[in-house]
């Protein structure tokens, strides 16, 4: 089983109310296929995310993003020494080991997972799946200190001149402790919440998935019920858009620029794990000056702190209930049934790694090139 280092975004999976509807989506936008014993989203038979029913009415419809720990415990303790919050505390959840859930100082919420009898992603950075990792923040400083702290993040502060943008441009690119910060180690990135983006919006994380064709995946997730929440556009390093399901779960998706490797008419290979050696580029991010989910949709019933209105939800549910990885309350939780929702952006604060030098933890697909973010 392959180990993912500490702190490397190892899983996403999202928790949906009609879990049928959102597999029917899901399967014609990436292909994917499910195990029907798990919930567990397939590509070529390989683990790349999670689809869960939505079991508590609380939690809002969003994709949640997990980073991997040897000790959930201890990250804990790491995480709240450092100026975050713990929104859920460590709990096991059977064969898919020990998940949290937890919000850096500014608000964004991601997930804990240490690992069980798997270890999450079998295929990343090709089409199909998940590629890229963003935090959104008001609070640039306090986010970049607590990653550095508690994960060892190597940032590198992008250049506006070299991507075009006015000099205040502020966006910093994320590589994993052990490895030489830049383009070709990066996993993620960290963008600000600029006075161009609506005054309640919360802190959160975005996640990307890979296509091949961004027009083609919008136009794929209008005509399922789905709806585009930022248009394509172009990036040097790729055509992006930001979507809903049809569940109304939040997501971004990125298509390299036409003669990429990817951008051709063959399949990606995808005959190499999350094991293998990382050699490509990472996968873009945003244009966050004049693009980004700037809009009221990260606050309405579909965004990452909304709740679904027509679903009150049956309470917590107990840790005893393990045959899906996603964040459920645990017995000894004291939030009680009236108690806001740690994601909601009303409910005030709510919404990754080592490896050898050089090199990146990421699986490699050679079909899908890594890239810088689209700053």
């Amino acid at each position: 089983m392959a180990v993912f280092p500490e702190g490397t975004p190892c899983w996403v999976d999202a928790q949906l109310p009609d879990l049928e509807a959102g597999k029917r989506f899901y399967r014609e936008l990436f292909g994917w296929t499910f195990d029907p014993d798990r919930h567990e989203a397939l590509l070529d038979g390989r683990r790349v995310a999670g689809l869960l029913p939505k079991r508590d009415g609380r939690m809002p419809t969003t994709w949640t993003l997990y980073l991997s720990t040897r000790d959930a415990g201890a990250l804990s303790a790491r995480i709240k020494a450092a100026g975050g919050q713990m929104v859920m505390e460590p709990y096991p959840v059977g064969p898919f080991g020990v998940l949290a859930l937890a919000a850096d100082p500014g608000g964004a919420v991601f997930g804990i997972r240490q690992s069980g009898d798997d270890n999450g992603f079998e295929r990343t950075n090709e089409p199909g799946t998940f590629c890229w990792m963003e935090v959104y923040t008001r609070r640039p400083e306090a986010v970049d200190t607590f990653y550095a702290t508690v994960f060892g993040y190597l940032g590198r502060q992008a250049d506006p001149a070299e991507e075009g943008k006015d000099p205040g441009f502020d966006y910093r690119v994320w590589s994993p402790p052990g490895s030489r910060p830049g383009d070709d180690t990066a996993f993620g990135g960290r963008a600000v919440i600029t006075d161009a983006f609506p005054a309640e919006m919360p802190g959160h994380v975005l996640v990307y998935f890979a296509v091949r064709d961004c027009d083609e995946a919008c136009e794929t997730t209008v005509r399922l019920g789905g709806r585009v929440a930022e248009p394509a556009f172009d990036t040097p390093h790729g055509r992006i858009a930001v979507l809903h399901d049809n569940q109304g779960a939040r997501f971004a998706v990125i298509a390299e620029p036409a003669g990429s490797p990817s951008s051709g008419s063959e399949p990606a290979a995808r005959d190499r794990g999350p094991a293998d050696d990382l050699t490509d580029r990472a996968p873009a991010g945003r244009d966050l000056t004049g693009r980004g989910p700037a809009d009221e949709d990260l606050m309405d019933a579909g965004g990452p702190g909304a709740r679904d209105p027509e679903d009150p939800g049956p309470g917590p549910v107990p840790v005893a209930d393990a045959d899906r990885p996603g964040p459920v309350p645990t017995p000894d939780d004291d939030r009680g049934p009236d108690a806001p929702d740690p994601r909601d952006p009303d409910a005030g604060p709510g919404s990754g790694a080592a490896g050898p030098s050089g090199e990146s933890p990421w699986p490699r697909d050679e079909g899908f090139t890594r890239r810088p973010p689209a700053v």
